[in-house]
């Protein structure tokens, strides 16, 4: 193969993967059996945000994904799924419309893996709030792994720097792979929490199955 050959194949291949929807015909097909219409026009909302924000900034992706998600209603896993702490994946988050500050977090955080966000910058984080006096989770961001995180939040519309914000106590992190004591700044120490690690081992299960 030569290499004119070798270049239009790459890239054709890259075009292919980034042209590849967010939620596929035959994912939002079976989202349309099952939670109807209107939940078809918000996967569509979501897509078309999505397309918009391929070419923008960093920043300006977290803003466009944490608006976007920030307007589902907030309901409880007891109220939605019967459950004490359930883990939804996007598609259920969405396709019921309802969730919890977990399922605001998963969403966002899969979406803007989808945008091309390196996932070692992305970091679930347990917080307490002590406006509402409860333990909490949102999406922190790091510019770089030294940098201060920003906060996404589905209690507040607008993206701070943790620094800012006064009301939530960091508690730990957790990337993915591994979970880290919080600090006000950089993600911290490396902790061991069995039940972060099941939740996330679920929740990948079900994304691989498409679970709706």
């Amino acid at each position: 193969m030569n290499i004119l050959k070798l270049f239009l194949l790459l890239t054709l291949s890259v075009n292919i993967t980034f042209a590849k929807p967010y939620v596929e015909e035959k994912l939002l097909h079976k989202i349309t059996q099952k939670y109807k219409t209107f939940a078809k026009k918000r996967f569509f909302y979501l897509q078309k945000s999505l397309d918009k924000a391929k070419k923008s900034s960093e920043l300006e992706k977290l803003n466009i994904v944490n608006k976007f998600y920030n307007g589902v209603s907030y309901a409880s896993d007891m109220k939605v799924y019967r459950k004490k702490d359930y883990w939804a994946t996007p598609w259920e988050f969405l396709g019921k419309d309802r969730g919890d500050c977990e399922d605001y977090v998963i969403s966002k955080y899969f979406a803007l893996i989808y945008l091309g966000i390196d996932s070692k910058k992305l970091f679930f984080t347990y917080v307490r709030s002590t406006k509402f006096k409860a333990a909490h989770m949102v999406l922190t961001y790091f510019e770089t792994p030294r940098s201060e995180p920003l906060i996404l939040d589905n209690n507040n519309q607008k993206i701070f720097p943790a620094s800012q914000r006064k009301d939530l106590t960091p508690i730990y992190n957790f990337n993915g792979e591994s979970l880290y004591k919080a600090s006000k700044r950089g993600s911290g120490k490396k902790v061991k929490s069995k039940k972060a690690h099941k939740k996330w081992d679920q929740l990948k299960l079900n994304m691989k199955r498409k679970k709706i």
